[in-house]
């Protein structure tokens, strides 16, 4: 039986070997993790995640071929291809902080992997990991081999929060990276015959490792400069009294450009797009290429600025202060379907509203308050790290209270702020809510969920990115 094991049980190495379990039911495979309180809630009944359709596959496997343990070293020992899947956080302090990738957890893994083996192993790069990581994980195992033979390949993920069970059920693509070497080409077809049990064969791409390793950096990139790109738009939308949203449709029916990612928003976030593009400026500047980092600088820059402009508006229309004034924030997450809040918009929107001295009341239906105020009291990047590096307890803030129902969140504010499109903010009772909020009534749509002239004739003023000023708004300036 072939031994998979899988080092990392987070958002991609738990959904990712639960599905290779279920799809292939005569492979043995183990997610380890040194994090006890995280391997168990893989074995109970609520997962560390919540992404939709995994609860079904991780109960349909678990204890039959797909195992989460503790006992790292033994899986690793006993298994034939090892997945890494740790994290790889910006480096915060050091050289190439700000942007540069921390490879400490990878290089631990790759000795504790040399250390352990018995037998030749396939050790396989799924993490995200700069340009040229596979070269020194490569002189790491083999200063440590003993003997044995390791071969590395790269194969990122490409899933999206939300449908992640059904990104892997039926990826666009599978790309896997190896050398260009008898070794490397078997390696390459061992991991391609683990995929072909579902995906078809010419969605599996076999590449070199380098250029494995830079797909995933630049299709994040290039998703992320989408985001930032309409965005910009927006931004002139407002000031002409032009629709995003038509404007949006109008590129996306182009056909070489397509519809997605072209939703206007608060900004993007998640765990990858801003992190792998500052790794992109990174590699760029050490080979010597000004111009092009300072291209994917900018994508970050729109994307900070789109925030910046949001707090500016909700502070200037409600007569240039929040101090003082509950506002109500609608969505923590960033984005709908998924518990995830790591460089979550909700962050920079709350931490700028707070400044001016908001108080917040926080509604999101998948994200904790311990989580949320966490989020609120931690450093930039810190989320990326360990927990023991994180703030211990997190600073009890008076000016946030978190709830469990939009309403109540929304009782006696002065104003909302939807930034994260959950479906139940569409369908909450808007004439219900205009009545238990103080007057003037102000709805600040970050994500466009709701409809803006429906709201108005309730009575609320509405301000929704890239859509044309509600009258109140026009003469309010949009930075400050």
């Amino acid at each position: 039986m072939v031994k998979i094991c899988c080092i990392g049980a987070g958002y991609v190495g738990g959904p990712t070997m639960a599905v290779i379990a279920l799809k292939c039911p005569e492979i043995q495979v183990a997610v380890v993790d040194i994090a006890a309180p995280r391997i168990n809630a893989w074995n109970s009944e609520h997962l560390p995640i919540y992404e939709p359709g995994l609860d079904e596959v991780v109960k349909e496997c678990r204890g039959r071929n797909l195992f989460f343990s503790t006992d790292v070293e033994k899986h690793v020992a006993e298994s034939d291809i090892v997945f890494v899947s740790v994290n790889t956080p910006t480096k915060t302090q050091g050289l190439g902080a700000g942007k540069a990738a921390d490879l400490t957890y990878w290089e631990s893994a790759a000795r504790m992997i040399a250390d352990v083996s018995k037998s030749d192993k396939i050790v396989v790069e799924k993490s995200t990991v700069p340009v040229k990581t596979a070269e020194a994980i490569e002189r790491i195992l083999t200063h440590n081999r003993k003997g044995i033979n390791f071969t590395i390949l790269s194969n990122p993920e490409f899933l999206a929060e939300g449908t992640a069970i059904k990104d892997l059920f039926n990826p666009d693509r599978v790309l896997i990276g190896g050398r260009e070497t008898p070794e490397g080409q078997k390696a390459i077809h061992a991991l391609r015959d683990v995929y072909a049990h579902w995906v078809p064969v010419e969605r599996i791409l076999c590449t070199n490792l380098w250029s494995a390793e830079l797909s995933k950096l630049a299709a994040n990139a290039f998703l992320a400069q989408r985001i930032s790109s309409v965005n910009a738009i927006s931004a002139l939308c407002e000031a002409t009294g032009a629709d995003v949203t038509q404007v949006s449709h109008a590129i996306g029916t182009d056909s070489r450009i397509g519809p997605k990612f072209l939703n206007a928003s608060v900004g993007f976030g998640g765990s990858c797009f801003q992190k792998d593009i500052l790794n992109l400026v990174y590699i760029c500047e050490c080979n010597g290429l000004p111009e092009v980092a300072n291209y994917w600088k900018q994508v970050i820059k729109v994307n900070d600025y789109q925030k910046t402009r949001f707090v500016n508006r909700v502070v200037s229309s409600m007569f240039n202060t929040v101090s003082g004034k509950k506002i109500a924030i609608l969505g923590f997450a960033f984005k709908k379907d998924t518990g995830d809040t790591r460089e979550t918009p909700a962050i920079d929107v709350c931490k700028g509203l707070l400044g001016d001295k908001a108080k917040l009341s926080v509604f999101d239906p998948q994200v904790t308050e311990d989580q949320i105020i966490r989020d609120l009291s931690m450093k930039k990047f810190d989320w990326d790290h360990p927990a023991h590096l994180q703030p211990l307890s997190p600073s009890n803030n008076k000016q946030v209270t978190v709830v469990w129902d939009a309403y109540e969140a929304i009782k006696d504010a002065h104003g909302i702020c939807i930034l994260t499109e959950w479906d139940e903010f569409k369908k909450l009772d808007y004439k219900k809510v205009y009545d238990s909020m103080q007057k003037p009534a102000f709805v600040f749509d970050g994500r466009n969920v709701v409809d803006a002239n429906k709201l108005r004739e309730i009575g609320f003023i509405v301000y929704s990115v890239g859509k044309p000023l509600d009258s109140w708004l026009k003469d309010m300036p949009a930075v400050a």
